[in-house]
């Protein structure tokens, strides 16, 4: 049997540090894309902005030194996309008009590491520990009793609303145990995930006058475009894939998972969404499963 050591200190504190990073701009992301689907801008605005916007800016990185990047990494950003791009945007997105900032931040970033570390487990052969595994366990108690506590407090969620989130922390858990494997690097993966994702969309967004940015204001477009298209599709991507590096998938997805935390915390003076008692406590439930999952895996020696 394989020797295993732990991820150096070191590598460990700046892979914290990535997550940590990540994890500001996720938690403002709830906020600030609710904040836009419920007043002037169409899901298929933000998707259009966060998209389009990343594909320009991240254009330089598809052609390092002047020349295309291979013809496998074009193919490993295209199902890239298609996990932690157009799909995953418009589940999200579909997710907040449905439920409320806090919903959205608890069910996606704390449901995915509990669908990475399964799927870890099943297809890679991964241990967790029991440690870990009683972190998952709390995760998903937690969540069930959210849910309960938010129908007693404001009426049952909308079942479509919370499918939606699911499948989207499925997408974002896939991709997180497929990066780790790849060969791209946390910049290639971003600008691949946004050029094939704007040339998927953005023809079909055009076509079909799906536009809406006539109707918000020229603030608003900007820090949507800003958001959207600069933090999201870049930082968060970058810094996020950093973290999956340096930490392996079930580490960097569970610090992921205090998304909630921080995202209620911002939507109280943001949106006015205050959660009842219960459900803070239920979040801070989650939030316990998070800490026990977060912790670097360990490795082969040699690996």
């Amino acid at each position: 049997m394989a020797m295993q050591k732990t991820v150096p200190a070191g590598r460990g504190m700046e892979g914290i540090a990535w997550a940590a990073l990540a994890v500001s701009i996720f938690s403002g992301w709830f906020v600030v894309t609710r904040f836009a689907v419920v007043r002037n801008l169409e899901v298929w605005d933000i998707t259009a902005l966060r998209f389009g916007v990343g594909a320009v800016l991240l254009l330089p990185a598809l052609f390092p030194r002047g020349r295309p990047l291979p013809g496998w990494a074009w193919k490993e950003g295209l199902v890239f996309a298609m996990l932690w791009g157009l799909p995953f945007v418009l589940l999200v997105a579909a997710g907040l008009q449905l439920t409320s900032a806090a919903q959205a931040a608890s069910i996606a970033p704390t449901a995915m590491p509990l669908f990475a570390g399964v799927l870890g487990a099943i297809f890679l052969g991964e241990r967790h520990g029991r440690r870990r595994w009683a972190g998952y366990a709390a995760i998903v108690a937690g969540q069930a009793a959210l849910l309960l506590i938010g129908t007693a407090v404001h009426g049952l969620p909308d079942p479509g609303g919370i499918l939606a989130l699911l499948g989207a922390a499925a997408l974002w858990a896939v991709y997180t145990l497929r990066f780790r494997g790849s060969l791209l690097t946390p910049i290639q993966s971003a600008a691949l995930i946004c050029f094939w994702s704007a040339v998927l969309f953005l023809p079909v967004y055009l076509a079909a006058g799906l536009s809406n940015l006539g109707a918000a204001s020229a603030g608003e477009l900007l820090v949507q475009g800003l958001y959207q298209g600069v933090l999201m599709s870049a930082v968060a991507v970058i810094t996020f894939n950093r973290a999956v590096g340096l930490l392996g998938p079930a580490a960097a997805t569970g610090i992921i998972a205090l998304v909630p935390v921080a995202a209620s915390s911002i939507a109280i003076p943001v949106l006015g969404e205050l959660p009842a008692p219960a459900e803070a406590l239920a979040i801070l439930a989650i939030v316990a499963g998070v800490l026990l999952v977060a912790r670097p895996v360990r490795r082969p020696a040699g690996s």
